[in-house]
């Protein structure tokens, strides 16, 4: 089951890309070694690549989805000039392995950490990672776990139509397991840094509806022939929240950083 199939448009279209302080970030902690290389792994519509551009000469980005795959192709191949080199791969993370000798020094899993075998997934980039090289994992709050009173009011939209259980596509969430921390700190990668990057946006109704629509929980076809009356309801319940027109969000990013201990940190 791809939780994420059929949705690919809506993704490239609605949902946010990551804030250039967080690109900068992750241009700090990663190897400079040239030729630069990053994998971004559920890669989406590349909105993470899009954003490393200014900072990665040779990139993959990985995908389960093919319609992802052909949103980051039309997106990705007019933003690049001659100094970068992209491929796209449609492969299960946990499956995936680069050309020989193709050492990733950045790997990238942003909002899609959960939907792995993390340790298996673990495993198998350690033995293709570059010695130094550092794996970011991050997400910020989705629409189902923000706490602002528009939000809730959206999320409880959803509830309504959909039922209280959350939906993962055609199947539900499954609950949490360990801390992505734990779970680096278990693999390979142990040494592991924590930060927030804190983000501000600005959204209009259509906006919410589509981001909705683009995410595992409240994809379009849930909603079969109520579609329409799940739009009027999400549009009746934000108007009162609308200053002119506008829904502010404060979110944050959760970054961590992990890279193997050198010889004198130990596990």
């Amino acid at each position: 089951m791809n939780a994420f199939a059929g949705i690919s448009t809506y993704y490239r279209r609605f949902r946010p890309g990551i804030p250039a302080e967080l690109a900068a970030l992750l241009d700090e902690v990663a190897p400079t070694d040239r030729p630069r290389h990053l994998l971004d792994i559920g890669t989406g519509p590349g909105l993470v690549v899009h954003a490393l551009l200014p900072y990665f000469d040779d990139l993959f980005a990985v995908d389960a989805e093919p319609g992802m795959l052909t949103e980051a192709e039309a997106m990705l191949r007019p933003a690049l000039d001659t100094a970068h080199r992209l491929q796209l791969r449609h492969a299960l993370a946990e499956d995936f392995l680069p050309p020989e000798g193709w050492q990733p020094h950045l790997v990238t899993c942003g909002r899609v950490f959960h939907w792995l075998n993390q340790p298996r997934f673990l495993d198998r980039l350690s033995e293709y990672m570059a010695p130094e090289g550092v794996v970011a994992v991050f997400s910020d709050r989705s629409l189902w776990t923000a706490d602002s009173p528009w939000q809730q009011a959206a999320r409880q939209v959803v509830l309504d139509f959909l039922g209280e259980q959350r939906r993962a596509g055609d199947g539900v969430f499954s609950a949490p397991g360990p801390s992505y921390e734990e779970v680096l700190r278990a693999s390979a990668f142990s040494h592991v840094t924590s930060t927030i990057v804190a983000v501000r946006r600005q959204w209009k109704i259509p906006q919410v509806l589509g981001y909705l629509y683009s995410t595992s929980f409240a994809a379009p076809h849930l909603f079969g022939d109520r579609r329409d009356a799940f739009e009027l309801a999400v549009s009746n319940a934000l108007t009162p929240f609308a200053d002119r027109g506008v829904l502010m969000e404060d979110n944050a990013f959760t970054v961590l950083t992990a890279r193997r201990p050198s010889a004198h940190e130990g596990r």
